[in-house]
């Protein structure tokens, strides 16, 4: 059976320019994934952008760290602008593009390669990375 990762409330927001994979030590954990993605993010700016966006996207990853497949989102907030939404979108598969092949361990590469990830990105905790799981 294939576990199933929630990411809740990604959105450590500001450092693009460190999620480099070349530059970077490798990811050894969760947390580290989660902070990592999270780095990369660049957050529509206010004026276009709800500031309570929330967008779930769901990919997976091989053992080297590369994307598996073509990210989906599978949530948004309802009530969102198209324009909010594609904002959104964008700026979050942007982040994946500039971020991946991820520098992942042998043993989380391991761990997770194939198997689906469902990360959220809430716009309204944006200093707050924290990760559960369900199997």
């Amino acid at each position: 059976m294939v576990r199933r990762l929630v990411v809740a409330s990604l959105l450590a927001l500001g450092a693009s320019s460190a999620c480099v994979a070349g530059e970077a030590p490798r990811i050894n954990t969760l947390g580290g994934l989660v902070t990592r993605l999270g780095s990369c993010i660049k957050p529509p700016p206010t004026a276009r952008s709800a500031p309570g966006m929330e967008i779930t996207v769901v990919l997976a990853f091989r053992r080297n760290g590369e994307i598996l497949g073509r990210p989906r989102v599978t949530y948004e907030t309802p009530g969102a602008s198209d324009d909010d939404r594609l904002a959104w979108r964008t700026a979050i598969m942007e982040a994946i593009e500039r971020c991946t092949p991820l520098p992942l361990s042998d043993g989380l590469g391991a761990a997770l390669a194939g198997r689906p990830l469902r990360i959220k990105f809430d716009g309204r905790h944006l200093k707050t990375a924290s990760l559960t799981s369900n199997a």
